[in-house]
Parts: C-alpha cells; sequence; structure tokens
C-alpha cells in the first residue's frame, strides 16, 4: 500500500504544477527572484495548446484508430479499465467519463474476432464493484453472453493487469502463448503493449480514445494556441505523467 501510495504521489512532484508549487516554496524560504519566474514559465508554457498537442501526439505515435471490422483475430480481447466510471446515490447510477474502452471490446467482440472479452478490476471491490464488474454488467444488456466474459481480480496499475491477465490465460491454455487484442488508449498502448508481452502474452494493439489528432501542430498562426488554458495543462500533466511511466516500466 505504501508502494502505491508513493508511486501516485512522487510524479506529481515532476509535473508542471508541482514544481511550481516547489519553484514558489524557494521564493518563500530563500527569496530568490527567478523561483517566480521559473514556476510562471512552466504554467504558462505547459499550458499551451501548441505545447500540450505536441506531447500528446508524441505519445499516441505511430498508433492509428482502426475499425474493429480490420482488427486480426486472436484468443481473446482485453480491455484495460480506466473509463471514468463512476456510481451515484443509492440508485448506484453509472456515469461514463470516457466509454471508448469498452465500446471498443464490444465492438470487437461482435465483429468476431475473439469468443472471448477480459475486461481489468480496476478500483476497490470493498467499496463496491470495480470497473471490470461495471463493464461486464453493461455489457450483458448489450447482449454479450456471460459465458465470454470474465473480468480480474483488484488491480491498480498496467503491471498488476498484466500479471492477473496471464493468470487467466495461463488457466485456460497453459502451454500455449496466447494471442490478445489489447484495447487501451493510444496514449497508453506503448507502456501498456510492452508490459504485456513482457508477460509472455502476443499483442495485437487496438487503440482507442485519441486524444487530438496524429500530426504534429509545428508553428501555429493561431494566436489562441498559445494562450494558457487549465485543459492543455491537464493534458500536457497527463503526457508527462505516461512519459514517466514509460521511464518507470523501462517502456520506450
Amino acid at each position: 500500500m505504501i508502494i502505491y501510495f508513493l508511486s501516485k504521489l512522487l510524479p506529481i512532484f515532476f509535473l508542471p504544477l508541482g514544481l511550481s508549487c516547489v519553484f514558489l516554496l524557494f521564493k518563500l524560504i530563500n527569496r530568490f527572484r527567478w523561483s517566480i519566474f521559473a514556476a510562471l514559465s512552466m504554467l504558462w508554457i505547459f499550458s499551451m495548446g501548441i505545447v500540450s498537442n505536441f506531447l500528446t501526439v508524441k505519445l499516441q505515435y505511430p498508433w492509428i484508430r482502426t475499425a474493429a471490422h480490420s482488427a486480426l483475430n486472436a484468443d481473446a480481447i482485453v480491455v484495460l479499465s480506466g473509463g471514468g466510471i463512476f456510481l451515484r446515490g443509492e440508485d448506484k447510477v453509472v456515469e461514463w467519463n470516457d466509454p471508448d474502452r469498452f465500446l471498443a471490446g464490444i465492438d470487437l467482440y461482435r465483429a468476431g474476432k475473439a469468443q472471448k472479452l477480459f475486461f481489468t478490476g480496476e478500483g476497490d471491490s470493498s467499496k463496491g464493484l470495480t470497473s471490470g464488474q461495471i463493464y461486464i454488467r453493461e455489457a450483458l444488456k448489450l447482449g454479450i453472453p456471460k459465458e465470454a466474459m470474465q473480468t480480474t481480480s483488484t488491480v491498480r496499475n498496467t503491471r498488476d493487469e498484466a500479471l492477473r491477465i496471464k493468470e487467466i490465460l495461463s488457466t485456460d491454455e497453459p502451454s500455449r502463448k496466447s494471442k490478445v487484442l489489447l484495447v487501451t488508449s493510444a496514449f497508453h498502448m506503448s507502456r501498456a503493449k510492452r508490459t504485456f508481452e513482457r508477460q509472455g502474452i502476443s499483442v495485437i494493439p487496438f487503440p482507442v480514445d485519441f486524444k487530438v489528432r496524429n500530426h504534429y501542430p509545428g508553428f501555429s498562426r493561431n494566436l489562441l494556441m498559445y494562450v494558457p488554458k487549465a485543459e492543455n495543462l491537464s493534458m500536457s500533466s497527463l503526457a508527462l505523467r505516461e512519459f514517466l511511466g514509460r521511464l518507470v516500466y523501462r517502456a520506450w
């Protein structure tokens, strides 16, 4: 639990907002004038659309979005959780932040690309359903047979997901190297693919949830691309966090 908490906390200090706060603390403690300039510069730079787009395109490369019917066949479809599902009130209403991964898994199954559909179980099962269990519940409403679906035990990161899927595949066919259609966000695909391959799983990438168009912005005459916006800062932070994840996972 401590290692997991540190893995979520420490990266904050390498992201624009966290580093800016550190620079401002330097100003309060040592009165370094440069620290205010450094904090403002960092926030401005990573809040520009031209910067956030560049970082995101770099992460998404070389993946492109394809239709489900164009995908190769596999032994199983593996959908990584993280679609931003929230349960509201006593009625347990499901709200989707981004259903791209879930819907892509459904499309692939309906296209006959695999006979098995696995969802990873992000979340705390002691406080309610994991995202994988919610995915299965929603997939049943769409007519996907229950016997075709399975979710992992609770996972906290990409490595956990790869380990749990390996356990399931090894139970089904212990002597055979399995091939899976891996569904996750485009910016996360390179790290996820490398992590699953290290567990001896053959991966066919099926990236979804593209955040920006797949071309570098370059110099833009649109002055709004240089105006700081909160959503650009958020996207830049997400991209930088993924770069850190690739560094830790050695997944370049």
